[in-house]
């Protein structure tokens, strides 16, 4: 889970848990499309692709990466909206 400072920040949770590659990123990218410049995204997640994925397609995207917490196999994303 993040840590309290990035979670304090979090207006939106997506649980992607169980779930395996293409679901999270579909469901990330969808979710993103749905929320306003501002807001701000946690993602949780346990495929371990989602740690090259995600992270790719923010990259390409005009969102920000705001930080990654790996806690024992399950990963929370923060995501910026632009």
């Amino acid at each position: 889970m993040p840590n309290h400072t990035s979670q304090s920040k979090v207006t939106h949770f997506l649980d992607v848990l169980g779930f395996y590659c293409p679901v999270p990123l579909y469901e990330t990218k969808k979710a993103l499309e749905l929320l306003s410049a501002g807001d701000i995204m946690g993602v949780r997640a346990d495929d371990p692709e989602t740690l090259h994925d995600i992270p790719m397609y923010i990259d390409r995207s005009n969102h920000v990466l705001l930080d990654v917490v790996d806690d024992r196999g399950e990963f929370c994303f923060i995501i910026e909206v632009n």
